[in-house]
């Protein structure tokens, strides 16, 4: 995440606040003025540790770009957006590596990991010329890898490309989706974790 003006904050026995002189002037203005929030000024170290807190699987996205190469990269901002009809969305930095490949890309295949798979996530997050090279996978939709022994993938045609700032947000139509067995890799406060199941699973 691209740094920025950082502010100053503090912390209390309940966590770390976003709260600056901004907010200070804000809270004195009568009730009926609209605030203005100067989001430039936000601590995006702070904000990214925040982030950090929500704990997300992992995926790893794979394509093949118009002249025939094939791209994959790890992912945690995979999410559903809608069953009927079937659309997915996941988000890449516009000075990633890779985005050039996924932009010019008409389809894309989300591979959700297993926790035997961390050297997978590891593979795909390493700049490498050919990241396919050695990964065992069968050939998709669109001509896009689909990765093997993974718990879950998603096959998607680009549906549209939405800007989010410093990034951009890919959404695709399902063609294809299948899944396994398997305890998923979890990744929270920068590291990889296991799943805990504390209630029954719902039946589906």
């Amino acid at each position: 995440m691209a740094s920025a003006h950082a502010i100053s904050h503090m912390t209390t026995s309940r966590g770390a606040t976003c709260r600056d002189s901004t907010t200070r002037d804000l809270m004195s203005q009568s009730s009926d003025k609209q605030p203005v929030w100067n989001d430039s000024r936000m601590d995006t170290k702070l904000l990214r540790r925040a982030m950090g807190r929500f704990a997300t699987g992992v995926t790893v996205v794979t394509t093949r770009t118009p002249d025939g190469k094939f791209e994959g990269v790890t992912a945690n901002s995979f999410s559903t957006v809608s069953l009927d009809p079937p659309l997915v969305l996941w988000s890449l930095g516009r000075t990633s590596a890779s985005f050039n490949s996924f932009h010019t890309a008409s389809h894309f295949t989300i591979n959700v990991l297993g926790l035997h798979q961390i050297a997978l996530s590891q593979h795909f997050s390493t700049p490498r010329l050919d990241k396919l090279s050695g990964i065992e996978h069968r050939i998709g939709h669109g001509g896009c890898p689909v990765l093997s022994g993974t718990i879950a993938h998603f096959e998607c045609k680009t549906e549209s490309v939405v800007d989010g700032g410093d990034h951009v947000i890919f959404i695709g139509r399902v063609l294809d989706a299948s899944f396994h067995d398997g305890e998923p890799l979890v990744f929270a406060k920068g590291a990889y974790h296991r799943a805990v199941s504390l209630v029954e699973e719902v039946a589906s």
